[in-house]
C-alpha cells in the first residue's frame, strides 16, 4: 500500500520527487510557497540563461523539444521545459501552490538519548519506520491560515539558491546604515518584474558586489541599460574562472572532466589503493589539463588586462561547483567602460557610495545610487530552520568544520528518520544529481536494498567530508560533486543492483562522457 510522502517545494528537484514517488504507487503532497513550478527559475534577471549546456541539464526520460535549438537556453524556455514535464507525468494535480512550510516536527516514541544510541537508520532500518510520523505545518499564503498534515516520510527540496540570503557583516558604522543610497539583495532584484527592474536600475550608478552567475547578469542589465553614461561597477574581491562556453581551445569540456578517464586523475571516497596509487602518479596530467582550460579563459576573457586572473586553479573550481558562463559580450562591455571591474582586498558603506581596501577620505569612494548585492544564499540556514526540533536542527547542519552530513552524498541524514534531501548537493548538473538521487531514494523506500548502519554511513559521509578539504581549500563546505559525477552515480547504482557501466566497449567506457540519457534505463 502507497504512503503518503509531503514534498517541500515544486523545483526541478520537487517535481522529480513526485514522479518517482508516483511510480511506486505513494501518495505525493507537494507543497510549494510560490504560485507556479519552476523554483529559482520563477524569479531571475530578464537576460538569465542555463548556465550547463543542455544536453547535460535534461531529464533522462524527458529530452529537451527539438524547437530549442540553442545550446544554452534562456529562462522562459526552461520553465517551459519544466512544465512540459509536469504535464507528461501529470504532476500538477499532486501540487498545493501558495503554500508555505512553517515547519516539519516528527511525533513519535522517540527520546534523544535513544536516537544517539541507534545503530540503524530510524532505530531498526526500515525506512518507513515503526517510531512515528512527519507532522507538516503549513499556511496558505492567500488567506493566511493554517493547518497540519501527517505523512509517513517528508523530502525536503528547498535548494540552496533561495531564501534567506547571505548578507556580509560590517564594522560599525561602515554597513548599509551609513549609505544614503539604497540597498538590495540580488534575491529582492530577480523577484521584481522586468520592467520594475528596468526602471530602478536606469539612469542610475549601481554597484554590483560578486563575481558568479547572478552577479554577471545583472551587471550586464545594467550595462544594457546605462553604457557608458552610467558604468556598473563589479566589486569582486575572488575572482574566477567563468567560461565562455563549454569548448577551452575548441575541445568539449566533457571529454575533459565528465568521462572515467578523468575521474581516475582524482581521489575518491571509498577508493581502493590501486585507483589512489594511480591518482597519485598521473597527478602532473589533472594539473595539465587545468592549465590547458585555464589559458583558454584568460586568452578569451582577456582577464591580464583586467587584472582577474585567479589564484586558484580551474580544478579546484570545479570541485566546489563554482563553473558558470559569462554573459556573451560582457569582458567587451568592461573594455567599453560600461563595466568597470574592481578587485579589492576589502569594501563597506559610506554616506555617497561603496569604499574599497578602506581608504577612504585619503582616497573618493566609488559613487553609487544602488548597490546590489549578489552575495549568494545561506542555504544550510534554509534547511535548519524548516526543523522544529532543536536536535534535528543540529543533525542537519553537523558542525562548523564540516559539510552538511548526507549520506550518499546529499539525500539521508542517519540520525533523521523516515527523510530524505533532494537537491541540495551541488554538481554541473543539478537536475542531473537530483534525478539519480531521486531513482536511488525511491528504490531503497521500495525496499529494493537496504542501508549500512549508521555508523558506517557516517564514516562514509566523514570520508567524502575529507575529499572536500582536499580540493575545495578556501570553498570547502560547498556540497559538491563537480568533479566525479560518475563515481558518485556508480555509488548509486550498486546500491540499486545496477550495472554501473552504462557504456559499449572499453574505449568509450573510458573515455565517452556521461549525462543524463545514460541512465534513462535501469
Amino acid at each position: 500500500m502507497g504512503r503518503k510522502v509531503s514534498i517541500v517545494g515544486a523545483g526541478p528537484s520537487g517535481l522529480l520527487a513526485c514522479k518517482y514517488a508516483l511510480s511506486k504507487g505513494h501518495h505525493p503532497l507537494v507543497f510549494n510557497s510560490q504560485g507556479t513550478l519552476g523554483g529559482v527559475w520563477t524569479q531571475t534577471v530578464e537576460t538569465t540563461k542555463l548556465q550547463t549546456p543542455k544536453p547535460l541539464y535534461q531529464f533522462s526520460d524527458f529530452p529537451w523539444p527539438s524547437s530549442v535549438e540553442t545550446v544554452f537556453p534562456d529562462h522562459n524556455q526552461v520553465l517551459d521545459y519544466l512544465h512540459a514535464y509536469a504535464n507528461q507525468f501529470d504532476l500538477i494535480k499532486h501540487i498545493r501552490f501558495n503554500t508555505k512550510v512553517l515547519s516539519i516536527k516528527y511525533e513519535g516514541s522517540i527520546s534523544d538519548e535513544e536516537v544517539q544510541s541507534w545503530a540503524l537508520w530510524g532505530g531498526n532500518g526500515d525506512p518507513f519506520g515503526n517510531k512515528g510520523k512527519w507532522v507538516v505545518t503549513l499556511q496558505d499564503l492567500l488567506n493566511h491560515s493554517t493547518e497540519e498534515v501527517e505523512v509517513d516520510f517528508a523530502i525536503l527540496c528547498v535548494g540552496r539558491f533561495s531564501g534567506v540570503p547571505n548578507i556580509p557583516e560590517f564594522p560599525k558604522g561602515k554597513g548599509p546604515e551609513a549609505f544614503q543610497g539604497k540597498v538590495m539583495h540580488a534575491m529582492d532584484y530577480a523577484a521584481l518584474d522586468f520592467q520594475s527592474g528596468k526602471d530602478l536600475i536606469k539612469g542610475k550608478r549601481v554597484t554590483v558586489v560578486g563575481f558568479q552567475k547572478f552577479a554577471l547578469d545583472i551587471a550586464m542589465e545594467c550595462c544594457i541599460a546605462n553604457g557608458v553614461e552610467n558604468p556598473c561597477t563589479v566589486i569582486c574581491r575572488t575572482p574566477q574562472w567563468n567560461v565562455p562556453d563549454y569548448f577551452p581551445h575548441g575541445v568539449p569540456l566533457a571529454y575533459l572532466y565528465l568521462n572515467r578517464f578523468a575521474e581516475l586523475l582524482l581521489h575518491k571516497p571509498g577508493e581502493g589503493p590501486l585507483l589512489a596509487l594511480l591518482a597519485f602518479i598521473v597527478s602532473p596530467v589533472r594539473w595539465g589539463i587545468s592549465k590547458f582550460v585555464e589559458s583558454d579563459i584568460k586568452k578569451r576573457h582577456r582577464l591580464e588586462k583586467f587584472g582577474m586572473v585567479p589564484e586558484h586553479s580551474f580544478i579546484q573550481q570545479m570541485n566546489s561547483c563554482l563553473v558558470s558562463t559569462v554573459p556573451e559580450g560582457f569582458y567587451d562591455e568592461a573594455e567599453k567602460g560600461s563595466i568597470l571591474l574592481k578587485r579589492p582586498k576589502s569594501w563597506s558603506f559610506c554616506k555617497e557610495g561603496v569604499v574599497l581596501d578602506d581608504k577612504y577620505p585619503s582616497e573618493p569612494p566609488m559613487k553609487s545610487d544602488l548597490v546590489i548585492l549578489a552575495t549568494g544564499f545561506k542555504g544550510d540556514e534554509k534547511l535548519r530552520h524548516i526543523f522544529a526540533s532543536p536536535m534535528f536542527q543540529h543533525h542537519i547542519m553537523g558542525s562548523s568544520d564540516t559539510i552538511v552530513p548526507l549520506q550518499r552524498f546529499g539525500c539521508i541524514q542517519p540520525r533523521i528518520p523516515q527523510l530524505a534531501v533532494i537537491g541540495f548537493s551541488e554538481s554541473l548538473a543539478n537536475l542531473y544529481t537530483s534525478e539519480m538521487t531521486c531513482r536511488w531514494l525511491f528504490e531503497l523506500l521500495d525496499e529494493k536494498f537496504k542501508l549500512p548502519s549508521i555508523g558506517k554511513m557516517e564514516k562514509d559521509i566523514q570520508k567524502w567530508d575529507e575529499l572536500f578539504k582536499t580540493y575545495s581549500k578556501k570553498y570547502y563546505r560547498r556540497s559538491c560533486i563537480g568533479a566525479l559525477h560518475i563515481w558518485h552515480n556508480d555509488q548509486l547504482c550498486k546500491d540499486m543492483g545496477w550495472n554501473p557501466k552504462r557504456k559499449k566497449g572499453f574505449w568509450a567506457q573510458l573515455f565517452e562522457p556521461y549525462g543524463p540519457p545514460d541512465y534513462a534505463q535501469p
